[in-house]
């Protein structure tokens, strides 16, 4: 498998949770994310209640070529009421093998592909038994359904929990200015020790960087807009190139149905911060100076 670059495009956003494109418009937006250089697309089996997989599909089905262009992540692990077969009255976890290689092979057929980029376990159940869904990975594995596997929102010792048992190559995390736990709670120390690749999902907090009610908005406005003069660009540049700098190598999943938004997170790998650019920022998100 070749590495992801960023941006990754999540497509949350593209389906009935969002801005519901029709099949024209989903086309147009992959053409558009190729023409863009962005090749990676970020997938759930829930996304729009279990419609979105299939309606990105129906281009991949249309236009043969695309696939081998393109990078595809998806997830499972999450089961909505009554909206898949077979579930539960209540939203619930489900990491069974049998249901991690369900989930596998509904969405090949969703996409109307034979393999799946990177495989995901949405979030960490309670209930997860690492060895058997080590199991049910490598047997996925093994018959090429599945190129890689990784994790999202997986704590450390959810990531230590693994480690014995299988290989997770990535973990996606919510992290951005307005969220700044990972960096605080060894979820990027644990990627770094294990040799997990970060995605960051929500990376502009989830358009709370635009919301001046917030308690840190205008701090981290000035600070983001002083850096952006220096260096000739945008702030959404600046706090994407901020994420970029860690040394874990974070990969933004930038959920919009907006071109022009994965452009400004492509040319923001450019932006070399400095130190103190990279302080500055964290000191107008923390509200007081570090120690």
């Amino acid at each position: 498998m070749l590495p992801i670059h960023a941006p990754i495009a999540g497509c949350m956003r593209w389906g009935k949770w969002g801005a519901d494109f029709s099949f024209a418009e989903y086309h147009a937006m992959i053409e558009a994310c190729l023409e863009a250089g962005i090749n990676c697309f970020d997938h759930a089996d829930i996304y729009g209640d279990y419609t979105t997989e299939a309606a990105f599909g129906k281009v991949l089905k249309a236009n043969a070529s695309i696939r081998s262009n393109i990078q595809l992540i998806t997830k499972c692990g999450i089961v909505l009421p009554s909206a898949y077969p077979n579930s539960t009255t209540i939203k619930t976890y489900n990491t069974t093998p049998k249901h991690i290689i369900q989930s596998v092979e509904q969405s090949l057929l969703n996409f109307g592909t034979d393999y799946i980029d990177v495989l995901l376990i949405h979030r960490p159940s309670p209930l997860m038994h690492p060895e058997p869904i080590a199991e049910a990975i490598s047997k996925l594995q093994q018959q090429g359904k599945i190129l890689s596997f990784g994790v999202s929102n997986f704590l450390p010792q959810h990531i230590s929990l693994f480690a014995k048992y299988l290989k997770i190559t990535y973990n996606q995390i919510e992290a951005s200015i307005l969220h700044l736990q990972p960096f605080i709670n060894g979820s990027l120390e644990a990627c770094m020790q294990y040799n997990i690749i970060p995605m960051a999902w929500s990376p502009l907090g989830g358009g709370i960087i635009n919301d001046d009610n917030h308690p840190r908005y205008r701090s981290i406005i000035q600070a983001a807009g002083s850096i952006a003069e220096k260096w000739n660009t945008g702030i959404n540049e600046i706090l994407m190139a901020w994420l970029y700098k860690h040394p874990s190598g974070i990969l933004p999943v930038v959920g919009t149905t907006k071109i022009e938004r994965l452009i400004q997170a492509k040319n923001a790998a450019s932006i070399q911060l400095t130190d103190e650019d990279w302080f500055q920022l964290w000191v107008a998100a923390n509200g007081e100076e570090i120690p």
